[in-house]
């Protein structure tokens, strides 16, 4: 396949539809449809099932989709990682970023960069921690942005200061004595929206506080907890300065009382691999984070 089928094959499968695909490729329909077949025959599978208004992939279109996703993406950091080299006055920085980095990326450490290399652009990727170490794995950034607890394997991190563990609790399930504090045992028994990676961490916590843990929902966005506390269906955990970043209405925080609960932002990158002259540079705005 040339990258023209590529992007031909992505567009009909975000798309669902030729008609609507061949107009955000700007072409007309037939010669898409032809290419469609061609791709069918030249593959020796059938990729789509169509219906009257719309087409469906089949389980072979949905793997052809997430390659061809995969090879867009790739080419798009090849092409910026080539536009980066250089001086670093110009180019691309490409990040990684979790949604609990909110609150520190973009963050006033950065403006000197901003303001210093006003032709440098930034290209964001976003996902959770295992996603964007995925992303740095693969090329797609060359920095990221990744909240503890995760295994650091080949790779370079600074660390930001610790942050206490939240919770962020719906009027139905406001606990605590004291109103900017609560205990694992003031928590004990009440339905609990957690992130997945926290779940080991909290069970054993709860363990030793001799609380009864209950889990209401699992998830792996720290945004999908704070929605689900705020639509009542339990108290969610979260990183302290999440809360500075999503919407708070209807919902008390309280800090977590517990030592042992607490995690920290980290900007990681693969050991041994170069960054690119801008990359190098915005490292740099971070150099007061702890490197372990």
């Amino acid at each position: 396949m040339n990258t023209r089928q590529i992007e031909y094959f992505v567009a009909i499968a975000e798309e669902r539809q030729i008609t609507a695909a061949a107009a955000r490729l700007h072409i007309s329909q037939p010669p898409l449809s032809r290419e469609l077949a061609r791709m069918e025959r030249e593959l020796g599978v059938r990729l789509v099932v169509r219906g009257p208004r719309s087409v469906e992939l089949t389980e072979a279109g949905k793997l052809l989709y997430r390659r061809c996703r995969e090879v867009l993406e790739l080419t798009g950091a090849m092409e910026r990682e080539v536009e980066s080299f250089g001086s670093g006055s110009s180019g691309v920085v490409s990040l990684g970023l979790v949604s609990s980095s909110g609150a520190s990326v973009p963050s006033d450490a950065m403006a000197p960069f901003v303001d210093d290399y006003p032709n440098v652009r930034f290209d964001v990727h976003e996902g959770n921690t295992f996603e964007v170490i995925d992303m740095l794995n693969r090329g797609i950034v060359e920095l990221g942005f990744v909240r503890t607890p995760f295994e650091r394997g080949q790779l370079c991190c600074r660390y930001g200061a610790p942050v206490p563990m939240a919770a962020v609790m719906p009027a139905r399930f406001a606990v605590g004595e004291r109103s900017d504090v609560v205990t694992l045992a003031e928590l004990s028994g009440v339905p609990l929206v957690i992130y997945r990676r926290y779940q080991a961490l909290l069970s054993e916590r709860f363990r030793q506080a001799g609380a009864s843990l209950v889990v209401a929902c699992l998830n792996d966005d720290s945004r999908t907890t704070c929605n689900w506390a705020r639509r009542g269906f339990g108290v969610g955990l979260v990183p302290l300065q999440m809360c500075e970043t999503v919407n708070m209405e209807g919902l008390l925080a309280k800090r977590v009382a517990d030592e042992a609960l607490v995690t920290r932002l980290a900007l990681v990158r693969e050991r041994g691999r170069r960054l690119s002259p801008a990359g190098e540079r915005f490292l740099a705005c971070f150099s007061s984070w702890s490197e372990e």
